[in-house]
Formats: C-alpha cells, sequence, structure tokens
C-alpha cells in the first residue's frame, strides 16, 4: 500500500478535525444532566471516550512539532526559544482570558489553570526537551516523568487510598498554592482537574506525540506505517491498562497509566487514518475533518465565547429567567425531540455543526490563524 499522497500529514490533520468536533460535541449538551456515558466523563477512574480527547489534542500538539521544528533543524537557538516562549505565553493567556471572560468576576474567584494552560505548559517543556534531547535522552525523560510522578502520587498521598479525590498530593499541592477560589468550582470536594503536579505527566502526550511522528516520517509504504502504529498502540492500550492494576487510569490526576493508555489509542485512530487517507476517495470521505482542522486553536476559543455570552441572554421560560441556552433546550430541542438525552446531543451537535460552518467559510477564504 503506497501512495505519493502525504497521507500521514492528511491524517493528523483529520484527527485534529476529529478531535476539536468531538471536543465541542462533549463541551455543550444541552443539559449536563442528559449525557449518553461515551461523551461524558468518567467519575474519577477509569476512562470513555471523551477522556481521550484532550490527551489526543496534546498528541497532535506533539506531532506538529515535529514538522514546525524541523526547519530549524531541532536545534534550538535565541530566536526559536524566543518565538516558543512567545507562543507559550500567547495560549496560557487565551486561557486566562476565556476563564475570565465576560469579566464578571474578580480576580480573587478567577480559575488559573484550565485546557488551554496544560496545553501551554506541556507545549512549551515538551519542546525544549526535544531541542535538547536526542531521542533516546527524549524517551529516558519522558518514561523518567511517569515513573517519578507514579512514585509521588504513592509515597505523598495519604494512606490507605492515595489516589483518590480526598487524599491525592495533586489536590493538596493546588489547594497550596492555586488556593481553593482559583480551583476548578464544579466539583465536589473542589478539586482541579488541570492541576499543577498533574500538567507534568501531560507532557510525556507531547513527546510521544513528537516520537511516533518522527519514527513514522522514515517509512514510506503507508502499510508499514499502518502496521507500527497498531502494534505500537495495541502494546501501549495493554500496557497502561496493567499498569492501571497498581495505578489507577484517571484522567483527573492524569495518571502515568492514562497518558500511555491514552497514547495507545492515539496511535491506532492515527493507524487508521493513514490507512483510509492513502486513496483520494478516502481523503475526500475525510475532507470535512480536515477542514474542521485547519483553525482548532481560534475554533475551540470561538466556541467558549459563543456558549458563554449567550448564557448571559436572559429569556423568560414558563415565568422563570432563564439564559439562553437553557430556553433553547427546554423550549426548542426538548419538546421537538421528546428524550431528553437525544435533545441534548441534539443540542451538541447543532453546535459542532455551525463551528464546522465557520471553519469551511474560513478555509475557502484561506484564513488560517496561527500563533
Amino acid at each position: 500500500m503506497t501512495t505519493t499522497n502525504p497521507s500521514r500529514n492528511i491524517a493528523l490533520d483529520v484527527l485534529r478535525g476529529m478531535t476539536i468536533a468531538l471536543m465541542i460535541l462533549v463541551n455543550t449538551p444541552g443539559t449536563w444532566e442528559a449525557i449518553w456515558w461515551p461523551l461524558g466523563h468518567a467519575a474519577w477512574y477509569g476512562y470513555t471516550p471523551t477522556d481521550l480527547v484532550f490527551p489526543f489534542f496534546l498528541f497532535i500538539t506533539g506531532s506538529a512539532m515535529f514538522f514546525a521544528l524541523k526547519r530549524f533543524d531541532y536545534q534550538p537557538s535565541p530566536g526559536v526559544l524566543k518565538k516558543l516562549g512567545k507562543r507559550v505565553l500567547i495560549i496560557f493567556g487565551i486561557g486566562i482570558f476565556l476563564h475570565w471572560y465576560p469579566f464578571t468576576k474578580s480576580f480573587d474567584d478567577l480559575r488559573i489553570m484550565g485546557v488551554l494552560q496544560r496545553i501551554a505548559i506541556a507545549y512549551g517543556i515538551a519542546s525544549i526537551a526535544v531541542l535538547y534531547l536526542s531521542t533516546r535522552g527524549l524517551v529516558i525523560f519522558s518514561a523518567a516523568i511517569l515513573f517519578i510522578y507514579w512514585l509521588i502520587l504513592f509515597f505523598a498521598g495519604t494512606s490507605p487510598e492515595p489516589y483518590s479525590i480526598e487524599n491525592n498530593i495533586v489536590r493538596v499541592i493546588d489547594f497550596a498554592i492555586l488556593g481553593p477560589s482559583h480551583m476548578f468550582p464544579h466539583m465536589h470536594p473542589t478539586f482541579e482537574p488541570e492541576g499543577l503536579l498533574s500538567t507534568i505527566p501531560a507532557i510525556v502526550n507531547v513527546t510521544i506525540g513528537f516520537w511516533v511522528t518522527k519514527a513514522i516520517s522514515t517509512m514510506k509504504d503507508d502499510g508499514e506505517k499502518f502496521k507500527k502504529l497498531m502494534l505500537w498502540g495495541v502494546g501501549l492500550v495493554v500496557v497502561g491498562q496493567l499498569w492501571g492494576l497498581i495505578f489507577p487510569i484517571s484522567k483527573n490526576l492524569w495518571t502515568s497509566s492514562y497518558v500511555i493508555v491514552s497514547s495507545g489509542w492515539a496511535f491506532i485512530v492515527l493507524g487508521l487514518l493513514i490507512v483510509i487517507c492513502s486513496t483520494e476517495k478516502g481523503q475526500k470521505i475525510m475532507e470535512p475533518f480536515r477542514i474542521y482542522g485547519t483553525n482548532p486553536l481560534f475554533i475551540y476559543a470561538l466556541s467558549w465565547l459563543w456558549v458563554s455570552t449567550y448564557w448571559l441572554i436572559p429569556m423568560d421560560l414558563n415565568g422563570e429567567s432563564v439564559g439562553f441556552g437553557r430556553y433553547m433546550y427546554e423550549a426548542w430541542f426538548l419538546p421537538a425531540l421528546g428524550n431528553k438525552y437525544v435533545a441534548s446531543h441534539m443540542y451538541a451537535f447543532v453546535h459542532m455543526l455551525l463551528f464546522w460552518f465557520i471553519s469551511w467559510g474560513m478555509y475557502k477564504k484561506k484564513i488560517f490563524i496561527k500563533i
């Protein structure tokens, strides 16, 4: 199975688009009280397809890093480091801006960490590692992070359950440095799912994305890429599941077993997409997803601002003043579809479709917003 088309690059673009689409789908249900399990997060331990979205995005970040740093021959220089530092600060700043919007809260209640903040930190540290370490050094660096993180959580947590929400060291550190008023407000007891300590193992999702892209870039045949990615992917999933027996898989703690399992699934999905995108027919089928991935950061931020804004619009619902978001779900989607689960996810699907059309319009006009 060979091709002259850059199916690897197309597959990565498609994976990015799928990830953004799923991210919007799971972030905008009509109500959080009606979510099918594949489109909701695992409570604490274990994982669902939704729990793979964020690590997939980090994996893709590492993959994109391989191509971005290639023109600098993967060598550090003041110019490269300045570009990386600027990008980290901008992404982190956008994350803070989204949490602060619509500016109705004081800094005393502002959530500091979040999805973009974690991406910024993980990307920044992974970039430095890639520039200064050999391939062997990068593997050792990544493995050391996962192993040391395991030891820290096990020995620093409170017995008999050092990984529970009440006893883990991640929560203790976030309370001490961030303070509860600057943490995620919707978990009880208070916990920051994008915490400081738990961001460290997320670096490895990025370095793995870089490493595997580098590895398959030397392979000429798509069939070989597929076989290797499937073999590595299944191997990682099995290893992660086995590790999870003693170091539970948890997105909230971003445990090392979770890093391994999520990376394994990223390998598997990427391998399948490479095969699909190795033909013109497959590329045509996947084109909508590729388009969705052309402005990922902009679309993510825009979707956040859109939802945050219309929820501020007051509407009358049976004599009660509610946000426009709740009004749309209860006055339009629920009566039309009857079932609350169907209505809730159709509400999310409409949002996903809306932002695809925005992506498509920008793509047609060749508008690509990059940092």
